[in-house]
C-alpha cells in the first residue's frame, strides 16, 4: 500500500498537493512506501515552518492549520 499527504483546499476539497521534481521538470505527486513515513514528511514541514516562524522568515500569520492536512492510504505500490 502506499499513503499520500492531502491538504484541504477550498475548491477542490482534499487532494494531494505535494509533489517530487526528477530531471528535465517532470513532476509527480509524492507518495510514501508507510503511514509512518508520512507522518514523518508533515512533522517535518511543520517543524520547517514553526522555524521559520521562529527566526522571522514568515509571519505567524503564514503558517497552517494541522487540521487542513491528512494521511491516506491511496492503494499498492
Amino acid at each position: 500500500m502506499t499513503y499520500e499527504v492531502q491538504t484541504l483546499t477550498l475548491c477542490d476539497g482534499w487532494v494531494n498537493t505535494w509533489f517530487v521534481e526528477y530531471a528535465k521538470g517532470c513532476r509527480y505527486p509524492e507518495t510514501f512506501a508507510t503511514r509512518a513515513a508520512a507522518q514523518a514528511a508533515l512533522d517535518e514541514f511543520f517543524a520547517e515552518i514553526a522555524e521559520e516562524i521562529e527566526i522571522g522568515q514568515r509571519s505567524p500569520d503564514d503558517g497552517y492549520d494541522e487540521d487542513d492536512f491528512r494521511i491516506v492510504q491511496t492503494g499498492a505500490s
